[in-house]
């Protein structure tokens, strides 16, 4: 399988709209970030999106993505989900709807948010998008068994995913024991590390860095960093040898 990260910014991304620090002034490519989204391709060739942001158009187009079997959604807050509007395009080439998985309080906010795509008057040109909820049992994507793994982001719930052997946890901030049990034996940990200094909703560095010692993969990708994380060049050396900062358009395979 492939996993590439198409946006590793936080809700802002980088750089920052009117804002004058180093890092936002970079002109190492390695420090601009989108909006946190990823894709997994399988060894069947077939596309699973997580999260579906702002910049989605813009990552679909950039990779050449011609086809989504179906779409994870960790949570709802709009910088994963506000580029729904966007998978019309996906509807019209595959000439078919569009699967999403969602745990409940994420649905109902996409149900509210998105009332024009969901309601029961059909508009023509909208997104078709089927929703099915995500609780704690496995379930199929695109050929693919995903095993949902359930965290907090503050008060809301998020769900991060474990695909074959990858496990993506972004936007959280705690994951009790049992959850977190499910993502050992991965090849591959991505999870999210906004900061240096601690956060009231996302782990930061030590955080993200206690939760890579716990689950022991092979290889462990820092994402939703953000501009006070500090400069890619400075901060990738500081790490131990197997977590990597993640940047937008890298790939990995697994």
């Amino acid at each position: 399988m492939k996993l590439t990260f198409l946006g590793t910014g936080t809700s802002q991304g980088v750089p920052v709209i009117s804002c004058r620090c180093r890092v936002c002034r970079s002109a190492d490519s390695l420090d601009k970030r989108l909006r946190t989204s990823a894709l997994v391709e399988t060894d069947g060739g077939k596309n699973i999106l997580i999260d579906i942001g702002p910049d989605f158009r813009e990552q679909m187009l950039r990779e050449d993505v011609c086809h989504v079997e179906g779409i994870l959604v960790t949570h709802a807050h709009r910088d994963h989900v506000a580029g729904l509007d966007d998978v019309r395009a996906f509807n019209y080439v595959q000439g078919q709807r569009m699967d999403l998985y969602a745990n409940d309080t994420a649905l109902s906010i996409l149900r509210r948010d998105y009332g024009y795509i969901f309601s029961d008057e059909h508009y023509p040109g909208l997104p078709e998008v089927d929703l099915h909820r995500v609780g704690e049992a496995p379930f199929m994507v695109g050929g693919q068994t995903v095993i949902p793994i359930h965290a907090m982001h503050r008060y809301m719930p998020v769900t991060g995913f474990r695909i074959g052997g990858l496990t993506y946890i972004t936007d959280a901030n705690h994951i009790e024991p049992d959850q977190l049990e499910k993502a050992k034996g991965s090849e591959v940990l991505v999870v999210n590390a906004l900061r240096h200094e601690p956060h009231f909703s996302h782990f930061c560095l030590k955080e993200a860095l206690e939760i890579v010692e716990i689950v022991r993969p092979r290889e462990a990708y820092l994402t939703h960093l953000s501009h006070d994380y500090g400069l890619y060049a400075e901060c990738q050396s500081e790490l131990p040898p197997n977590v990597h900062l993640a940047y937008d358009g890298l790939k990995i395979q697994f």
